[in-house]
């Protein structure tokens, strides 16, 4: 039985990157020795999307270019069909280390925050949001993290370098939460969610707060979690932790583990940088089933690597292993550096999916772009995960399903093409995924 169906296929050795190529249809018979098996029946989370992060260093480049790639920019990340269809974002509260320097929204010492003011933000980043959600079609859902409260809320006196947050401003910092997520609505940018602090368990030399996992709890559940919905604002998503996969399942369990404070909070946030520790997603979802799960920020660290196909390589495998075990939602750090990869304010600079060089009026399109797009184009809203059982190192899947469409994005780590044999418990397909390629396959559910 053959059903219509596309693949879509990147490679390392192929310029025309996020090709259709002949596709193949479902075969009425299976085999067991498929190198991917799916279960469209079994579903896993849905998927509520795939998006980066609007930092001061991405709306400061994106001010740096001719009017004709600013479009192409705006195209290539948030067009529902041309474009990588992005529609969860990422963004900071006040200051992080990709922003242009230190800064607050309230002067020294206003614990009422009668001075609160996004004025700074008017310069480079609220163009570049304006701009977005119009591409989009006011379709981008925002979350907010904090990378540091304002200086003299914290113990060091300074927003970088660590530091914890005074306990005597804990009240001040939660309203200031509140008051960040009313204005940004005033100025018309919707908020989704918010992480309670960007990386609580690192003592960075940029922007930066300190907090265990049990300050981390208690803040929630007697501070953030109160102001919330004291202000009408229960629906927010409050996203805890936002580190490292590797110490997630310990912090999930001291604050989950608490009902008083897992009642405010929707999910668990994580990171890439260190080791993978997919089983620990797993063990969380596993652990915890009625939260979510979403990796907040990603990126290829020390520089801007330009021309990497490895960087490619990475995003996909985490995708993979993510969404595999459980993650609703996907997050790229920043969308647009420079090519040194900044600004930073702290010189901590980093690669980006796509580049600019501003001085040239010129943007470079990394393999993350492309591999990112191998998912965010082709999953709606509303897709779910479904099982998907990789018998392969080299070769390894993630399948979706969305209405009777079934989705399977298969990565090729391996130096040769292959002939990837995908099977459901009564039809089999077989695709032909080139060195060290990504394909996207679409097609009807034959079950």
């Amino acid at each position: 039985m053959k059903t219509d169906c596309t693949w879509t296929v990147t490679a390392r050795d192929n310029p025309e990157k996020l090709q259709e190529l002949p596709p193949a249809g479902w075969l009425k018979h299976t085999t067991e020795n498929a190198d991917v098996h799916i279960q469209p029946e079994d579903l896993g989370q849905e998927i509520l999307g795939i998006g980066g992060a609007f930092t001061e260093a991405t709306a400061y480049n994106f001010s740096k270019l001719g009017v004709e790639n600013q479009q192409l920019f705006l195209e290539a990340y948030f067009h529902p069909e041309n474009g990588n269809a992005y529609r969860l974002c990422r963004t900071h509260i006040h200051s992080c280390d990709f922003a242009l320097g230190n800064y607050t929204y309230v002067e020294d010492g206003d614990t009422e925050l009668n001075t609160f003011s996004l004025d700074h933000e008017e310069k480079w980043l609220f163009p570049l949001l304006r701009q977005a959600q119009q591409m989009a079609g006011n379709s981008i859902c925002l979350f907010a993290s904090p990378w540091s409260p304002p200086a003299w809320m914290k113990t060091n006196g300074e927003m970088n370098n660590g530091g914890k947050l005074k306990p005597e401003c804990r009240q001040a910092w939660a309203n200031y939460y509140v008051k960040y997520i009313q204005e940004m609505e005033k100025t018309g940018f919707p908020i989704w969610g918010l992480t309670v602090q960007n990386e609580p368990a690192a003592t960075q030399v940029w922007d930066s707060c300190e907090y265990t996992a049990e300050e981390e709890r208690d803040f929630v559940k007697k501070y953030l979690g109160p102001a919330l919905h004291q202000s009408g604002m229960a629906d927010k998503k409050l996203i805890i932790w936002d580190h490292n996969r590797d110490e997630m399942v310990i912090r999930a369990s001291t604050v989950l583990k608490d009902p008083e404070a897992a009642k405010y909070v929707w999910g668990t946030g994580f990171h890439w940088y260190g080791d993978d520790a997919f089983d620990n997603v797993k063990t969380v979802k596993e652990y915890f089933p009625d939260h979510h799960l979403i990796f907040t920020e990603g990126c290829q660290e020390g520089g801007p690597h330009i021309g990497s196909w490895d960087l490619g390589e990475r995003y996909a495998r985490s995708m993979i292993h993510d969404f595999n075990n459980g993650t609703d939602a996907w997050v790229d750090w920043n969308m647009l550096l420079d090519i040194q990869g900044g600004p930073n304010h702290v010189g901590n600079y980093c690669s980006a999916p796509i580049l600019a060089d501003t001085e040239n009026d010129k943007l470079l399109f990394q393999s993350s772009y492309y591999y990112m797009g191998h998912f965010s184009r082709f999953l709606k809203p509303r897709s779910r995960s479904i099982r998907t059982d990789n018998t392969r190192e080299d070769v390894i899947a993630s399948g979706f399903i969305y209405e009777d469409e079934l989705i399977l994005v298969a990565l090729n780590l391996s130096e040769e093409a292959q002939e990837i044999t995908l099977a459901t418990d009564s039809h089999s397909l077989f695709l032909s995924l080139p060195a060290r390629g990504i394909g996207t396959w679409t097609g009807k559910n034959p079950t």
